[in-house]
């Protein structure tokens, strides 16, 4: 227990809490984009999609709970890293060498901490219904939670749609520069073949940002209304 406790504290252990979080956010991240994408199958298959997740009940409050978890766990191992970083380095570089290092990875705790407060305003639109009550509310024909029309009514306003993909944009520039950090992380990655996972980050992060982005663009554009 006691290696275990002193492996976690060191920074090698809290870069790969960093990185199995990360895989967890990844999956969730994929999982919701492919649920959501069933918009353009129109309001049937939405609802019913939505109806399936309420069904799971208890188990869909745990995977969201764990959801939860994994976020602040990320970001209070990010923090504590960042913390750790400039203690030790409490005097910069004469000369930053910021070509080195990609705009992501220079960003990533500013990108991570916009993305969070997205995430919570997130659920209080679309998940808890605080901020747009009257379209959460809203009912289909078989008195089902009408997602379909709640999403339509939330990115119908420009500038919620705006803030959206502004966040995606940052998301995305966070995961470019976090799956390739995974690897690094876990020790998994190898010299040669840094130039491919690069590309594989940034193709996995660009597929993201046009398939979540594409849902406000389609509504603001009445390809789905």
């Amino acid at each position: 227990m006691n290696s275990t406790k002193s492996y976690i504290n060191t920074s090698v252990g809290k870069k790969v809490i960093m990185a199995i979080t990360g895989l967890a956010l990844y999956g969730f991240v994929i999982m919701h984009m492919l649920g959501n994408l069933q918009i353009f199958a129109g309001p049937e298959k939405l609802n019913a999609y939505g109806q399936f997740l309420q069904s799971l009940g208890g188990l869909l409050w745990a995977a969201r709970f764990g959801l939860l978890a994994a976020v602040g766990l990320h970001i209070f191992v990010a923090v504590k890293l960042t913390l750790e970083n400039q203690a030790a380095r409490p005097i910069p570089y004469y000369s930053q060498h910021t070509n080195v290092a990609s705009y992501a990875s220079r960003t990533m705790k500013y990108s991570g901490l916009i993305v969070f407060a997205f995430i919570v305003y997130h659920l209080l639109h679309f998940t808890f219904g605080v901020t747009d009550p009257s379209a959460h509310a809203l009912k289909d024909s078989m008195g089902r939670h009408d997602i379909y029309g709640m999403v339509i009514a939330g990115f119908s306003n420009p500038i919620v749609s705006a803030s959206y993909i502004f966040a995606m944009g940052l998301l995305c520039l966070h995961l470019s520069h976090g799956f390739f950090s995974l690897f690094q992380s876990l020790g998994i990655n190898q010299p040669e073949y840094d130039a491919k996972l690069k590309l594989a980050a940034n193709v996995f992060a660009l597929g993201i940002f046009l398939g979540n982005s594409s849902m406000p663009v389609a509504v603001l554009l009445k390809i789905v209304a």
